[in-house]
């Protein structure tokens, strides 16, 4: 079964961002000139996504604003000759169809996904999680989610991204168990939310995208609160895998945390460098700038 539809949770309330996140979402902090999330929505179309949920908290009304047509501005970019931000205004409007969902408080990763049941429904649905930008490929790089979704469609079970991390980095991530079933694809035998480093099952990394059967969502429902209190996605990926099957696909393309102010200074480099209009000139300015 193809996947449209998307589950974007962007119901944090950015604390590692304060105090800039105290009126703008942290969602929407530009890396380069487009607001993080923009890159997520951009990447699901990419991958045929053509329903999307985004769910939100209060106080992040500016995520919808970003989405919703603004006739009074489209009409003064046109009537100022400015072609170029028109296109880039009304490319807005056609990305996908998003629609919102009110997280009414934090419970963790794994409820705001479920926040996304009744708008997903039955149908299998991607999650990609904002924080973490995947760009649109160049020369032989492959695309992440389109990948995913093959994967999904392949197997006919859920899979997730994973990245292979220093052995000393494990434990800020899910780590999986992996089973090799063939090059850069594995079934999971277990998974472990942000485990001890000596308690790793492996250095493979869950990453912030993800392509699930519905069956995620009652598994998401049974699992009890974990780590930090909070309802974990790992677990009930655990689950999953226990019961049935879950795949890994290990992505060696770029990937860039923003959720980090460092992360978020080198995310918004690397994205720059990617620009044709940009690279040069910063290029220039970091070879020439005083370190001193």
């Amino acid at each position: 079964m193809a996947v449209t539809k998307a589950v974007i949770p962007a119901a944090g309330l950015g604390t590692r961002f304060l105090p800039a996140s105290k009126a703008v979402p942290k969602e929407m902090i530009p890396v380069v000139d487009k607001p993080g999330i923009q890159y997520a929505v951009e990447e699901a179309a990419r991958a045929g996504i053509e329903e999307i949920v985004v769910v939100t908290s209060e106080g992040k009304d500016a995520i919808e604003q970003h989405f919703t047509r603004s006739v009074e501005l489209e009409r003064h970019l046109e009537a100022a000759g400015k072609l170029e931000y028109l296109a880039e205004v009304t490319h807005l409007n056609d990305i996908a169809d998003i629609h919102y969902v009110l997280q009414d408080e934090p419970l963790g990763f794994g409820h705001a996904v479920l926040m996304g049941a009744e708008f997903v429904g039955d149908a299998p649905f991607a999650v990609i999680v904002p924080d973490e930008i995947v760009p649109e490929p160049r020369g032989d790089e492959t695309d992440l989610l389109p990948s995913l979704t093959s994967l999904y469609e392949r197997f006919d079970a859920s899979v997730i991204a994973v990245t292979e991390v220093a052995h000393e980095d494990i434990s800020s991530y899910g780590a999986i168990d992996p089973e090799p079933i063939e090059e850069g694809i594995f079934k999971i035998k277990d998974m472990v939310e942000k485990p001890k480093v000596e308690d790793a099952p492996s250095d493979l990394a869950s990453r912030g995208r993800y392509v699930f059967s519905p069956e995620m969502f009652d598994a998401i429902r049974a699992t009890e609160r974990g780590v930090g209190g909070e309802i974990q996605l790992t677990d009930a990926i655990r689950a999953v895998a226990k019961s049935g099957s879950v795949y890994a696909y290990a992505y060696d393309g770029p990937i860039y945390d923003v959720g980090k102010k460092l992360d978020y200074l080198k995310a918004t480099i690397e994205l720059a460098f990617r620009r044709d209009d940009l690279a040069k000139p910063l290029d220039d300015y970091l070879s020439t700038r005083d370190r001193g």
